[in-house]
């Protein structure tokens, strides 16, 4: 990356450009910026190898991102990197599987494992089941087979 681009958005914006010229994707690439979150979005008809397999390229990119942005001068600022409404499509996903773990769990009494996933999405699940009285959630495993368990409380 040059050191033109000073801002953190900016510094995104310039390393998401390089992406999609590298994998010469044709995508438009969208920054937005609020209350120290910048959310990059790429826009195009197959974002498919820029997603990667289980969301791993799209991980990677947002961590370089990230660490892009932390290197700007206004500071390190939380990145989200998203490609046509991926993310949104896979927390709903993860949000029905743990509901499905989290409903298993209460019925047999027993802890219930999901598959292996990365930090950011047991942190979805983590998240989503965190109000429920019913079920407590925690990781075992190392990477890259960590994974998520949903146990009943009680």
């Amino acid at each position: 990356m040059s050191d033109a681009p000073a801002s953190a958005a900016d510094r995104v914006r310039e390393l998401l450009e390089r992406v999609n010229d590298a994998l010469a994707l044709e995508a438009d690439v969208e920054i937005e910026q609020e209350e120290g979150v910048i959310r990059a979005t790429l826009h195009a008809g197959d974002l498919g190898l820029f997603i990667g397999r289980h969301g791993t390229t799209i991980d990677a990119v947002q961590h370089l991102a990230y660490r892009a942005a932390a290197a700007a001068e206004d500071g390190p600022q939380r990145v989200i990197v998203d490609a046509a409404g991926y993310r949104d499509r896979r927390a709903q996903a993860l949000h029905r599987q743990a509901d499905e773990a989290a409903d298993d769990a209460v019925r047999s009494g027993r802890p219930v494992a999901l598959d292996a996933m990365s930090a950011t999405e047991r942190k979805v699940v983590h998240e989503h089941l965190k109000d429920r009285e019913d079920v407590e959630t925690y990781s075992e495993g190392t990477e890259p087979d960590r994974h998520l368990v949903v146990a009943p409380l009680g």
